[in-house]
């Protein structure tokens, strides 16, 4: 990262070219350096290769979760059950909050500050096995209302004509 600011020096500016290091993020589990990846050719993420986990940014995870299912009315609450770990963010180094992901069994870590969500080496299939689940879920239940609303029309019909 680059950039330029302007310096006073003595009765003259002079421009100062600023070169930034881009600062490497560590695993919170092992704390290796994360490395880019890009992942199913959709985003770009940071990866652990020793332990193989997954850093992914606060939009990501719907991205991920938008591969299988992307009706985001019908996900349900993100977060339940929040509990303080001592795992830190690789961005802000604040500690993360584990939380169970969509009350279903599993449990992922995430930045009290937003910044992200940490998965451990395989959850991301885990994630996806949860969304095709749940999309089973909505279209069952969508069956189910369909044909509830055909017996209480029915009926309707059936208590209009008898009296």
């Amino acid at each position: 990262m680059a950039g330029e600011c302007f310096v006073k020096k003595g009765s003259e500016s002079i421009i100062v070219s600023l070169h930034f290091m881009e600062l490497s993020m560590y695993c919170p589990r092992c704390q290796s350096v994360l490395t880019k990846k890009y992942y199913k050719g959709m985003m770009e993420v940071d990866y652990c290769p020793r332990c193989r986990g997954m850093w992914l940014d606060f939009n990501e995870l719907d991205r991920l979760e938008d591969v299988v299912f992307d009706q985001d009315h019908f996900k349900g609450s993100l977060i339940h059950r929040e509990a303080p770990v001592e795992n830190r963010c690789p961005v802000c180094e604040t500690p993360m909050l584990e939380f169970q992901y969509r009350l279903y069994h599993l449990k992922l870590d995430a930045c009290s500050h937003k910044h992200g969500f940490w998965l451990d080496a395989g959850e991301d299939e885990h994630v996806l096995e949860v969304m095709r689940k749940r999309k089973g879920e909505i279209h069952r239940k969508r069956e189910a209302e369909a044909e509830w609303k055909k017996v209480l029309k029915g009926l309707h019909e059936f208590f209009r004509q008898g009296m």
